[in-house]
């Protein structure tokens, strides 16, 4: 049977530890016997571990790491945290001896400061994509989508993204059949409309008050109804392209044309969140030549069209 040991650090989030205790705990096989066997461990057996509104007590140690097929780490409300090295060594451990590695929300955190994300593309809660590609430049971090699959080492976005990781693992262990099942039981479907994106509702990347950007970055929220080239930042920046895009990835951890991208669809959400305007009237006001163009690249970020963004969180003035 497949072991998946959850980690429980200090001040995990009660939800990302129990998505995965619960979806794999319930999942059966055709036959009906138990898919996977779950275990939640700590630094130590019997360890207290505080999650904000209660403590537990962890009934495994960081040894059932060592004889899990998979280990699940969940987020925590302390992603800065220093790791304690018992539990780096021990995943690093494991990670050698090729045992399958899942992050669930800012669970990221824990599992990038052992370094092996390092030179991965990996994700968490939008909120914290861009603190996660500061702490650990290493990380190529995507913050648009729902979860990130490296083989070996997998990650997830926050809250709910923790489920469809956890439906994704099932249905690559058993497949399709028995992922559907897991899902029906969860309430859950196994394709969210949402694809594999998360819903930003705030800028990313973020960048420091008074970094060298923080003018240009200011102007283009300013101008995104305009053309924009790269050449045109340059021009504004007073520098030249090559330095631009050295800037941009080492303030932003993206390409300028990138942010200028999340920038224009960032407004684009916000109109269709707050005002009735037609998608055709959007499209210009954000800066894309035509709908067809807009509609194009707001659903390769976000994963619905405009639309079904507007359906799913258009207010009153958007109606």
């Amino acid at each position: 049977m497949h072991t998946v040991a959850v980690l429980a650090l200090d001040h995990v989030i009660p939800f990302d530890l129990s998505v995965p205790i619960e979806t794999f705990g319930r999942t059966r096989l055709p036959d009906g016997r138990d898919a996977y066997r779950v275990v939640v461990c700590a630094l130590s057996p019997g360890e207290e571990v505080a999650t904000g509104a209660f403590t537990l007590r962890a009934p495994y140690g960081l040894d059932a790491l060592r004889t899990a097929d998979t280990v699940v780490v969940p987020g925590t409300a302390t992603p800065l945290a220093p790791l304690p090295a018992p539990v780096r060594e021990a995943l690093r451990e494991v990670a050698a001896r090729g045992t399958r590695i899942a992050s669930i929300c800012t669970g990221a955190f824990p599992l990038a400061a052992t370094g092996l994300l390092d030179g991965l593309r990996a994700t968490t809660h939008w909120a914290a994509a861009a603190l996660l590609a500061e702490t650990y430049p290493a990380v190529e971090v995507d913050p648009d989508v729902l979860h990130v699959d490296n083989g070996q080492f997998l990650t997830s976005a926050g809250a709910a993204a923790g489920l469809d990781l956890c439906l994704h693992l099932v249905r690559r262990d058993y497949g399709s059949a028995v992922a559907a099942d897991a899902a029906r039981l969860s309430v859950m479907p196994l394709e969210r409309e949402g694809g594999q994106a998360q819903f930003i509702v705030a800028p990313w990347p973020a960048t420091p008050r008074g970094a060298e950007l923080e003018p240009l970055l200011a102007w283009l929220e300013a101008h995104l109804d305009e053309e924009v080239t790269v050449e045109r930042m340059a021009r504004q920046a007073g520098t030249s392209t090559r330095t631009l895009i050295r800037h941009f990835k080492e303030q932003t951890g993206t390409t300028p044309l990138r942010w200028l991208h999340r920038a224009r669809v960032r407004r684009g959400q916000h109109l269709l969140e707050t005002t009735g305007y037609s998608v055709e009237r959007i499209a210009g006001q954000v800066g894309f030549g035509s709908a067809g163009a807009f509609r194009e690249r707001f659903k390769r970020t976000t994963g619905v069209s405009p639309q079904g963004y507007r359906r799913a969180f258009g207010g009153a003035g958007a109606a």
